[in-house]
């Protein structure tokens, strides 16, 4: 019964808002109005969201197409992808972004109620899945996802989130079903039931776990990059609107593109805008958008990521929140071609960049870099008033972590840092001599 609740919950937040169907687009002939919904702090949606909002690229490259219209951008901000799913489907929002499993039920929903969408462009990735976290509260002594057995685990259905918690349960050998209480609740929600005991962990996508951890609500207790599997955010469009305006879509995913060009060259002026937005810290934003940053931005359908949305619909299937989905009809990369045009094959080819740890210094417009965690600690014992952020890559996933929230384990004269409290104590215990210590203890080692 707890499980047909569950599901009919998630089906209530997909089912469309109207169902008179229509059009996003509204003027009067000569003034068009496009809708695009965005999710303001899943900051791995920024380049087609809250960065690109606050630029303004999309609507300087409406501006140029000077085909006798005049165009407004109506800019949706929403909490998760199911309720722009439902807009689409309604006809209210032309282009929206959501996570690889939300775009999946949008490619479900679209084909059941003869809307159909399409998967135009990719936003923020990470290849091993490390944008979705496991985090507890401080004082848990919860330590393994081995622990969460028959505990109280907050979630969003349906969300990417979701779908590293089913798939980090099954292979700690817990059944996701039956194994534990899921609690289908918004980020926010689910934020505050873990910090009033309601709740034992939360699972969760950007920027929710940095955020808590960060704020000092939550610590780490799997990260999502142990899977090996890639995770995505992704643009879709309404397949009419798509094909009615072939040149507005254009234009939004040059302006995509522009967006990802500003946020990689100036990457901390991205955060700074981006938290001003959010009213999110930027030492957040950063954690995920920056140079080494979790989230790696490229608007390419990368064949990778379409492998991988593949394999997800199977978690959906279990879950009984969609059936089968066709991936192929659904992906349509022509239009981000034509905008991206000569420069498309590079983007295909390209790489996130290599893992590095990174400190940002008070007053700073840019981060340092250190090739080894004991540099970066060195550094920032000997500064420890003029930090703002210090950053590091867990020694095993290359994901990027606070410092001073990291697992430290010292194996020699290395200094390793982790996310998880578990991928630390496995080290440690393969490696002789090895043994977990705490920042502090880190920092005097390297001072």
């Amino acid at each position: 019964m707890k499980r047909k609740a569950i599901a009919a919950s998630a089906a209530v937040l997909l089912l469309p808002l109207s169902a008179c169907g229509g059009s996003a687009e509204a003027g009067d002939g000569k003034t068009v109005t496009i809708t695009v919904g965005y999710q303001s702090k899943t900051i791995n949606t920024v380049t087609a969201g809250t960065l690109l909002r606050s630029l303004g690229y999309f609507e300087k490259n409406l501006n140029a197409l000077h085909d006798g219209h005049i165009y407004k951008v109506d800019w949706q901000d929403y909490a998760t992808g199911a309720p722009i799913t439902a807009q689409m489907t309604a006809g209210k929002i032309d282009i929206g972004s959501m996570g690889d499993f939300p775009l999946l039920i949008n490619a479900a929903r679209g084909k059941q109620l003869d809307k159909p969408t399409r998967l135009v462009s990719v936003t923020g990735y990470n290849l091993r899945g490390g944008l979705n976290t496991v985090v507890a509260s401080p004082g848990s002594k919860l330590s393994a996802l081995t622990d969460l057995k028959g505990k109280k685990i907050s979630t969003s259905v349906g969300s990417a989130a979701d779908g590293t918690l089913v798939r980090a349960l099954q292979r700690a050998g817990i059944d996701p079903e039956k194994g534990i209480e899921k609690l289908n609740q918004q980020p926010a929600v689910g934020a505050s039931a873990l910090s009033a005991g309601s709740a034992d962990a939360l699972s969760q996508f950007v920027a929710w776990p940095g955020l808590l951890a960060y704020q000092g609500r939550a610590k780490a207790l799997y990260d999502g990059a142990q899977l090996n599997l890639p995770t995505f955010h992704g643009v879709t469009a309404r397949e009419d609107f798509a094909q009615r305006r072939p040149a507005v879509l254009e234009a939004f995913l040059k302006a995509q593109a522009e967006a990802t060009d500003y946020l990689d060259t100036h990457p901390v002026a991205a955060a700074e805008k981006v938290a001003k937005a959010t009213e999110l810290p930027a030492e957040v934003v950063y954690l995920y958008n920056g140079a080494h940053g979790i989230s790696t931005f490229d608007p390419a359908l990368k064949p990778q990521l379409v492998s991988a949305l593949k394999k997800d619909v199977s978690v959906l299937k279990a879950e009984k929140l969609t059936g089968d989905i066709d991936v192929d009809s659904f992906v349509d990369d022509q239009y981000v071609k034509k905008a991206l045009g000569a420069d498309y094959a590079r983007h295909l080819s390209s790489a996130p960049p290599t893992a590095a740890g990174e400190v940002w210094p008070k007053g700073a417009q840019k981060t340092t870099e250190f090739k080894s965690a004991a540099d970066l600690l060195r550094y920032v014992a000997g500064h420890k008033d003029g930090i703002r952020a210090a950053y590091v890559p867990d020694a095993t996933t290359g994901t990027l972590w606070f410092a001073d929230k990291a697992v430290w384990v010292a194996d020699g004269d290395r200094l390793l840092p982790f996310v998880a409290p578990a991928t630390a104590k496995a080290y440690a215990a393969a490696h002789g001599g090895a043994r977990v210590i705490t920042y502090a203890d880190a920092l005097r080692r390297a001072s």
